[in-house]
């Protein structure tokens, strides 16, 4: 073989080599702004704040989880109703795709919506559920809405084939609730969802969180749920802020041992006096 020929195939391949370079760079780009693109999504269906009303402490702490175009569907929200009291969501979205993410959406939306219809939480999951029903998505939700008088400090759940919540009390009681709940939202026509009624005394708290932030690979729903609660039972007797409580929660998820989105939503009864 001449030199000449020696050189050309060189030449060839580095040719080559770089071709498959830029080829491989510009679909790393395109990848990261699909991922961006994904993730903006998820994030502008969440709500940019939190109500304030005298008496309550709310706080949030979310973190999403992605992979390539694999973005999850959790939520939370909380929002003033019609007569006054706070409505209080949170669920999760099967699925981690932008289908998910879009379908949260339609779920937190679809809530909000109807609780200026019936604020009744058995009857809202209920409506929400034939909702999407009627929308013919091979998607469900899970989710546990929440309607808090912080006046009295009565607290209205029911439950869509939602994880429990924990609570806690100034006196250092905490634990699991153990509600009845329903199927989730999205599978089954005419569901009910029993209504389970809570007091929150001053100082005491609910911790409602998804699945992200205590069950995974690495830990049992079980064990997930009673670091919580211990948590939760430390903050309530120490009276430390609803703030602090949400990050030593979501701080745990990275022991779950897998990628997913991790929800809290802390709900703090601080006594009708209190300012908001």
């Amino acid at each position: 073989m001449s030199r000449t020929a020696s050189t050309d195939d060189g030449d060839e391949l580095l040719a080559r080599l770089g071709a498959l370079t830029a080829q491989a760079r510009a679909q790393a780009e395109l990848q990261r702004s699909r991922v961006e693109l994904a993730v903006a999504l998820q994030r502008g269906m969440l709500p940019p704040g939190l109500p304030a009303a005298r008496g309550v402490r709310l706080a949030v702490r979310y973190a999403p989880a992605y992979q390539g175009l694999n973005v999850g569907g959790d939520w939370y929200d909380a929002f003033t109703m019609p007569d006054g009291r706070i409505g209080l969501s949170i669920g999760d979205v099967q699925g981690h795709n932008v289908e998910a993410a879009a379908f949260m959406g339609q779920v937190r939306v679809g809530l909000r919506a109807l609780a200026s219809v019936t604020g009744e939480p058995g009857e809202l999951l209920a409506m929400t559920n034939d909702l999407l029903l009627s929308l013919g998505s091979d998607l469900f939700a899970t989710c546990t809405f929440m309607r808090f008088d912080p006046d009295d400090g009565v607290i209205e759940s029911a439950r869509a084939g939602h994880l429990p919540c924990v609570w806690a009390t100034a006196d250092g009681r905490s634990g699991v609730t153990r509600d009845e709940g329903g199927p989730p939202l999205g599978i089954q026509p005419a569901s009910a969802y029993p209504v389970t009624r809570y007091r929150l005394d001053p100082g005491g708290l609910f911790v409602m969180l998804t699945d992200g932030v205590v069950e995974g690979p690495s830990m049992q729903l079980d064990e997930g749920l009673g670091h919580v609660v211990r948590l939760a039972g430390i903050a309530a007797v120490a009276r430390l802020d609803a703030d602090a409580l949400a990050a030593a929660v979501i701080k745990g998820a990275a022991q779950v041992g897998h990628d997913d989105d991790a929800a809290v939503l802390v709900v703090a009864h601080a006594g009708p006096d209190a300012r908001p």
